[in-house]
């Protein structure tokens, strides 16, 4: 028959082999937390330049499109002054 003491010591030994257990477990899925949030600065420095590139396209294009607007306005007053000339004629 196991006395007070004999089952106090392997209750002892039970929870600490748990209490190892768990730690291990525990540092490994912090090792794995860790890594994973380092790659998701990576993903959003990556997004970030990405919505800044297309920020910048977005800024040309629009500077762009003023002179075209003019430049086509002018040119269909163009073609609509040379088509009412040749009716003329």
């Amino acid at each position: 028959m196991l006395s007070m003491e004999d089952t106090a010591f392997w209750l002892l030994i039970v929870v600490s082999s748990t209490l190892a257990v768990f730690l291990v477990l525990a540092s490994i899925a912090l090792i794995f937390f860790i890594k994973l949030l380092s790659s998701l600065r990576r993903i959003s420095a990556k997004a970030e330049n990405v919505a800044e590139s297309v920020e910048a396209a977005a800024d040309t294009f629009e500077r762009s499109a003023k002179p075209m607007a003019v430049l086509k306005l002018v040119s269909n007053i163009a073609d609509s002054v040379a088509k009412f000339r040749k009716k003329e004629k």
